[in-house]
């Protein structure tokens, strides 16, 4: 790739050069911060039917683009006479506060004109009024390697990392001519549009191996691994067919689930203290890198252990979990089965399988968030039949899906590939290292 002619030292930290004409400047000259929607509770947002409601641009929708996606917008309301902060075409959005590293810091531009459209808390708005700044040139300058590592330096929280405002407008930029700006904006649209399309196929062929994931499991829990073996009606018309010798029972009549607790944040620790242990949430779970919680002095009856098997009640419904020990959440279930009728790992899959999923989600209700109740749990449709055959479903499984597991790693890897390609790209050219125009 061709390089500028001439280069000059930078002030810029973790950037050694940039071209000689290029200009250093903070972001506090090219414009101002605003802050995103204040004052307002849950029962504000997503009222489908209130004539008040207004737009506003969501926290995902700055996480997961480079641009804001206007068919990704969402409901607040809005009073006449409220002080909000509208978005304008041209903006930037920067994600102030996120459980992880990976987002925080990140931003997204506006190039549409919407609506009378407000911004989520967790962000801020900046408005450029340097008529010399593009703005989708400072956007993806902004998503450098050098630029986001000098933005998230000092960057701190426990249960969140929050941003701070100065780090912000003090942030060194390097600018080249408005002109250039241009054209090298255009150059990473087109180049980045390739490598987006190469990771989003890559990403369905992932999306294809999961669901052949669940296919085996599905048909190895509801069918059996047996070839050739007398099939009978199961009697539930979502189910079809089971293995003859298989006897249609209730989960009522292999298990029993206790609730665990509700602990108020105030009275968790982010560090283990005497007679304390692990407290076990849907975000523990989703979120293993995160700081742990504990709490002190739990009842025995709510601590589970490596051999049991938890189960979402709520949150993520009916999703089985294993290999955790402490003490659970009141949005799961602890699942005692017994343990000389059933298989630990066959319970796990039984209750993995997209069939039995479907059917929790189903008896769940239909709130807005499905909660799974003892009694539609005890009712779940469960296959008996002896634990060697069991076992050797379960083998099965884990033979199969290890194959398309392999083929998933590979898949990742190419995708974290392409990702690395992108950026690496990005940060090239947005701070001279290459250069992309005559």
């Amino acid at each position: 790739m061709r390089k500028y002619d001439t280069y000059k030292p930078t002030k810029i930290e973790f950037l050694d050069v940039i071209p000689e004409h290029w200009e250093e400047k903070r972001m506090r000259f090219y414009g101002y911060l605003y802050g995103g929607l204040s004052g307002k509770s849950a029962l504000d947002f997503n009222q489908l039917t209130n004539v008040e409601n207004k737009y506003f641009i969501p926290f995902t929708n700055i996480a997961n683009n480079f641009r804001i996606d206007p068919e990704s917008l969402q409901t607040v309301v809005i009073s006449e006479n409220e002080n909000q902060n509208k978005v304008q075409k041209g903006d930037l959005f920067f994600l102030m506060s996120s459980e992880n590293y990976d987002d925080v810091g990140k931003t997204a531009v506006l190039i549409d004109d919407l609506e009378e459209t407000y911004l989520n808390s967790f962000c801020k708005g900046f408005r450029i009024t340097n008529e010399k700044i593009v703005p989708e040139f400072l956007n993806y300058q902004l998503h450098s390697k050098q630029l986001r590592h000098n933005l998230l330096t000092g960057a701190n929280g426990f249960t969140r990392i929050n941003l701070k405002i100065d780090k912000v407008i003090d942030l060194l930029t390097a600018i080249p001519t408005p002109e250039e700006q241009i054209v090298i904006a255009d150059y990473l649209d087109r180049k980045t549009a390739v490598i987006d399309e190469l990771i989003a196929d890559k990403k369905r062929l992932r999306e294809l191996y999961e669901e052949e994931k669940t296919a085996i499991i599905n048909q190895a829990v509801t069918k059996g691994v047996k070839p050739n073996v007398p099939m009978k009606d199961s009697g539930l018309e979502w189910l079809g067919e089971i293995p003859k010798h298989w006897e249609i029972s209730r989960m009522k009549n292999i298990c029993k689930v206790r609730q665990g607790l509700q602990i108020p944040i105030e009275k968790r620790f982010l560090s283990q203290v005497e007679n304390s242990l692990e407290y076990i949430t849907i975000r523990s779970i989703n979120n293993p890198d995160q700081p742990k919680e504990y709490i002190e002095n739990p009842p025995k009856n709510v601590i589970c252990s490596k051999d049991d098997v938890l189960m979402a009640r709520t949150g993520a419904t009916g999703e089985p979990i294993i290999n955790v020990e402490g003490v659970f959440h009141n949005n799961f279930f602890l699942v005692y089965y017994d343990r000389k009728r059933v298989e630990k790992m066959f319970l796990y899959y039984f209750l993995k399988s997209g069939r039995i999923k479907e059917y929790l989600l189903l008896v769940a209700g239909t709130t807005t968030i499905p909660d799974l109740n003892h009694g539609a749990f005890y009712n779940t449709p469960f296959f008996e039949f002896n634990k060697h055959e069991q076992n050797l479903i379960v083998k099965y499984i884990e033979i199969e899906c290890d194959l398309v597991n392999k083929k998933i790693s590979k898949t990742n890897k190419l995708i974290d590939l392409l990702i690395e390609y992108r950026n690496s790209l990005i940060s090239e050219v947005v701070t001279g290292k290459i250069k992309v125009i005559e």
